[in-house]
């Protein structure tokens, strides 16, 4: 019996964090690798698009997905080599990311600490390039074992093969030929903690944690950023919502220099030669979208980033809605701003 289970027209509600109403042509559940070789070798399945769905958390359904949808569910984590201060973990594409940090950072290890709380699966990391407070789960990556659906062998991309850039991947741009089963991390026990980024220090002392006198365990800054992404995010269990919905924007740094002299109050940061990053959730908000609701689709009133489904709204409306407020953000600033999800079926 192969490795994997199949549904015709089966319903996309559930398998998304957007909770937006979806139907899969064919929906396969997968349990291992050897699980997907089967299925993709079947002549039935082989020439069929196919969507890799892990936890749902980044993307919008934004119309019924023809084709094949896969969703992989093995999970684990195992050492493969561990020196004392350094590790490698091999860990499987189904492992729930937030189980990966927590197991990781309760063992002394420090590196994914700083991305705590994100949603979502390990295998669906590295095609995004997740990160926050100032690390990228690219960082800490040493190899990703993927399927190539040219080839239809599984193979092993070295970090440098991965072409990780911001919220980028070599993964991500060509979905239609990678599917990761597994990803290998290297992390160690004595790397400094990353406490500069807003917040994160006064969540700590507010925690009792003497940053000055003491460093901070990596479980004390998961703690940190749990506690600092739950007091700005609204939880996707409670609302629907991908997190995140826009990229910060990187433009020339001669035309953020203009934008800080007309609005000196304006967050620009990652200077690095000509090119300057702005804060997409700033430009939103200063466009006066926060807390706005049409129907059942909004802009979180926790932050301006966030697009949320209050209930019943259709993927399509919120897509609708994330247009308006990229061309208002146009409009007033001159800044083009691209979503972070996967849209499925539709284009931006």
């Amino acid at each position: 019996m192969s490795d994997y289970t199949l549904r015709r027209h089966a319903p996309l509600d559930a398998r998304s964090t957007f909770r937006v109403q979806a139907r899969a042509e064919l929906l396969a559940d997968v349990r291992s690798a050897t699980g997907l070789a089967d299925l993709l070798a079947h002549p039935d399945y082989a020439a069929l698009p196919a969507l890799i769905l892990g936890e749902g958390s980044n993307l919008l359904f934004a119309g019924h997905v023809e084709g094949l949808v896969i969703a992989l569910s093995m999970p684990g984590i195992r050492v493969l080599s561990d020196g004392g201060n350094r590790a490698t973990l091999r860990v499987e594409a189904g492992e729930r990311w937030d189980d990966l940090v927590r197991w990781s950072v309760a063992r002394g290890f420090h590196g994914l600490e700083n991305m705590a709380l994100i949603p979502g699966s390990v295998g669906a990391s590295p095609i995004q390039n997740i990160g926050a407070y100032g690390s990228e789960v690219g960082e800490f990556i040493d190899t990703v074992e993927a399927f190539d659906r040219q080839t239809f062998d599984v193979v092993r991309l070295a970090h440098a093969d991965c072409a990780f850039g911001y919220r980028d991947s070599i993964f991500k741009r060509s979905p239609e030929r990678w599917i990761i089963t597994a990803v290998e991390f290297v992390l160690d026990r004595q790397r400094p903690p990353r406490l500069d980024y807003a917040g994160v220090r006064e969540t700590l002392a507010g925690m009792g944690v003497d940053v000055e006198r003491e460093i901070p365990r990596p479980s004390q800054v998961a703690e940190a950023i749990s506690r600092l992404r739950s007091s700005k995010l609204p939880n996707p269990v409670l609302i629907g919502n991908a997190g995140s919905f826009f990229k910060n924007p990187s433009i020339a740094s001669s035309v953020a220099d203009a934008l800080r002299n007309d609005f000196p109050a304006m967050p620009v940061f990652g200077h690095s030669g000509d090119e300057a990053k702005l804060s997409a959730g700033w430009l939103i908000e200063h466009c006066g979208w926060k807390g706005f609701r049409d129907g059942d689709a909004g802009v979180s009133d926790m932050h301006a980033l966030v697009l949320v489904n209050h209930g019943r709204a259709s993927g399509e409306q919120i897509l609708d809605l994330a247009r308006r407020v990229a061309a208002s953000v146009h409009e007033r600033f001159g800044v083009h701003i691209e979503p972070e999800p996967r849209i499925v079926g539709a284009t931006w």
